[in-house]
C-alpha cells in the first residue's frame, strides 16, 4: 500500500495542477465512452466474482459514430435525447441503440451501488454484493428495447421493425424510464443509478431482514464532514474538530496497526483533546466528561440519515469534470479498515488512469513539435499519427511501416516513431503527475503539506514508480520487445490506442 502521510512538514516541493478544456475532453473520452459499450451482467459461472462483463458491437459502433459528429461531453445527453420516444423523432432501431449503450452505462454503475451497500451494511460478513446481484443485475445485454410513449412500458423491437410487450422488465431501463436530465435538482446519471438501486424493493426487503449494523461513535465522529457539521453547533463543531486532530491523525497514521472496529479513544488521546478545545476557550473538566460530549455529538451525527437523502450524491471535480462521490457522505461498514484501504485502491486506480490520458496527450503533441523543428525529420511530422496507429492498431513492424510512410529506411521509422522512447517519457510524465495528485490530496485531508519534506518526496516516487510500472509500464516495455509477434494488449496500448481514435477525432 502506498504511504502518503508526510511526519516531516518542510518546504521543497512545487506542485500545480492547471488542465486546459481541451485536456479534461481528452481524459472524458478516454475513459468515459467505453462503458457505453462494454456491458455487466450477471454470471454465477464466473468465478469469484458472480459477474462478467464484455463489449457489445452494435454499441460501440454506435458510439463511435456519434464520437465523430459530437463532442464527448455531449454524448450521454445526445443518447438520453434518442432514447426518449417524446423527444426525438429517430426510428426505433437508432432508440433502441442507443437505449442499449445507456444500459451498458448504467449496468456499471449497478454493480458498483451493489459492492457500495454491501459496504455499508454488510458487516460481519452477513452478506456480499453477490447476494445483491440477481435483484438488479438482470439485463441479458442483447434483447433491443424500446419505450412507448408514456415511457412506463418496455417494448422489444423485433427485426421486422414491429414492437411487443414482454413479462421481463430489465431494471436498467427501468432506470433510464425514471431518470429525468431535465430537472432543475438534476442528479447525474451514475447518482441516479445508486439512489434508485438502494432503493429497490427486494435489496431494501432483504436488507430489512438482515438488520443493518450501525457504525461505532468514535467511527461517526472519525468520518464526520463538512455538511455534517454545519449542522452542529459552534461548540460541537469544535468538539468534532478536536476529535479529528488527534483521532483522525492517529487513525491514519498508524494505518497498518488499525483493528478493525475504530476503538475507544486513548487517554492521552482524550488529554490532547482536551489541550486543542481549552485553547479555543472550551473547558472541559475531565476525560470523561469529555467523553460524555463526544457521544451527545455522534447521536447528533447518527441521525444524518444518508440512506434517505435526497441531496445528490455526487460532486463534480474541477479538474477533470468527473462527478466523484461527495466527501462529506459517512459510510457504514464494519470492516471499516477494508473500506478504507479499498477507497484509497480506488483512488490510486483512477488518478493513474487520468493520469495516463493527460501523459499520453501531452507526450504525443511533445513528439509532433519536436519532430516540426527537426532539421531531418520535419516532413514526417504529419505521419507521426498514422505512424502509431499503423503500429499500435494495425499492430505492424517498423519494418512494414515504412513504405506506407513514404520512407526509405527502417532507421528513418524508428527515429520518427520510435515507440520505446514514446513509452518511456509517458511513464515519466505520468509517475509526475500522479505524484501531484497524491500531494494535492494528501494536503487537502492533511496528511502532509506543500511544499513536502525532500526525503517524503523521494520516497513517495520510489513508491509511485514501482506502482506504475507494475500495474502499466512493465508490460508495455516487454510488448515493444517481443518483435513481430508482439500482442500489444496491455494497458498502456489500449489506452494509447483509444487516444489515437477518439481523442485524436476531437483536437484534444
Amino acid at each position: 500500500m502506498m504511504a502518503i502521510v508526510d511526519n516531516k512538514k518542510q518546504p521543497s516541493f512545487q506542485t500545480n495542477i492547471n488542465l486546459q478544456q481541451t485536456e479534461k475532453t481528452f481524459l472524458y473520452s478516454s475513459s468515459q465512452l467505453v462503458r457505453y459499450w462494454n456491458i455487466y451482467c450477471i454470471s454465477p459461472k464466473s468465478e469469484g466474482v458472480g459477474y462478467k462483463h464484455s463489449p457489445v458491437p452494435t454499441a460501440q459502433k454506435f458510439i463511435q459514430q456519434l464520437a465523430a459528429n459530437f463532442p464527448a461531453r455531449d454524448i450521454q445527453d445526445r443518447l438520453l435525447f434518442y432514447f426518449n420516444p417524446n423527444k426525438s423523432h429517430v426510428d426505433l432501431s437508432t432508440r433502441a441503440q442507443a437505449g442499449l449503450c445507456l444500459r451498458a452505462y448504467v449496468s456499471a454503475a449497478i454493480l458498483q451501488a451493489c459492492k457500495k451497500i454491501a459496504n455499508l451494511f454488510g458487516g460481519e460478513k452477513r452478506f456480499t454484493y453477490h447476494d445483491l446481484l440477481p435483484f438488479v443485475l438482470n439485463d441479458d445485454g442483447k434483447t433491443p428495447i424500446v419505450l412507448d410513449k408514456d415511457q412506463k412500458t418496455q417494448l422489444v423491437l423485433k427485426q421486422n421493425g414491429e414492437v411487443y410487450t414482454w413479462a421481463h422488465n430489465f431494471f436498467s431501463v427501468k432506470i433510464l424510464q425514471t431518470y429525468n436530465p431535465d430537472s432543475e435538482s438534476r442528479m447525474s446519471l451514475d447518482n441516479w443509478v445508486y439512489l434508485q438501486t438502494k432503493q429497490h424493493p427486494e435489496i431494501k426487503a432483504f436488507l430489512s431482514e438482515l438488520g443493518f449494523k450501525d457504525l461505532s461513535d468514535w467511527a461517526l465522529l472519525n468520518k464526520a464532514g463538512a455538511k455534517q457539521m454545519e449542522r452542529l453547533s459552534v461548540r460541537d463543531r469544535l468538539l468534532v474538530e478536536a476529535f479529528h486532530r488527534v483521532y483522525r491523525r492517529d487513525r491514519v497514521q498508524q494505518h497498518s496497526r488499525r483493528s478493525r472496529r475504530c476503538p475507544d479513544p486513548s487517554s492521552s488521546q482524550l488529554q490532547e483533546m482536551l489541550t486543542y478545545l481549552q485553547s479555543k476557550g472550551i473547558i472541559i473538566n475531565t476525560t470523561i466528561k469529555l467523553m460524555k460530549e463526544l457521544k451527545q455529538v455522534a447521536i447528533q451525527l447518527r441521525q444524518y440519515d444518508i440512506w434517505n437523502s435526497k441531496e445528490p450524491l455526487e460532486v463534480q471535480d474541477p479538474h477533470t469534470g468527473y462527478h466523484t462521490l461527495r466527501p462529506d457522505l459517512p459510510t457504514n461498514s464494519q470492516d471499516e479498515v477494508d473500506i478504507e484501504q479499498q477507497e484509497l485502491l480506488d483512488f490510486l486506480r483512477d488518478s493513474l488512469q487520468w493520469a495516463l490520458c493527460n501523459a499520453i496527450r501531452q507526450e504525443i503533441g511533445a513528439c509532433i513539435t519536436r519532430l516540426e523543428k527537426s532539421k531531418h525529420y520535419a516532413k514526417f511530422a504529419k505521419q507521426f499519427i498514422p505512424g502509431l496507429q499503423l503500429y499500435y492498431c494495425q499492430k505492424m513492424s517498423l519494418k512494414d511501416i515504412v513504405p506506407k510512410l513514404g520512407m526509405t529506411t527502417w532507421d528513418q521509422a524508428r527515429r520518427v516513431l520510435n515507440p520505446g522512447e514514446l513509452l518511456c517519457k509517458v511513464r515519466t510524465l505520468t509517475v509526475q503527475q500522479l505524484l501531484e495528485r497524491i500531494l494535492q490530496i494528501a494536503a487537502q485531508k492533511g496528511l502532509t503539506q506543500l511544499p513536502p519534506h525532500p526525503d517524503y518526496c523521494k520516497t513517495l516516487v520510489e513508491e509511485i514508480e514501482a506502482y506504475v510500472d507494475e500495474e502499466i509500464f512493465t508490460e508495455a516495455a516487454e510488448e515493444i520487445r517481443a518483435g513481430k509477434n508482439r500482442m500489444l494488449n496491455s494497458a498502456y496500448a489500449q489506452q494509447l490506442r483509444l487516444y489515437l481514435r477518439l481523442g485524436m477525432a476531437h483536437g484534444a
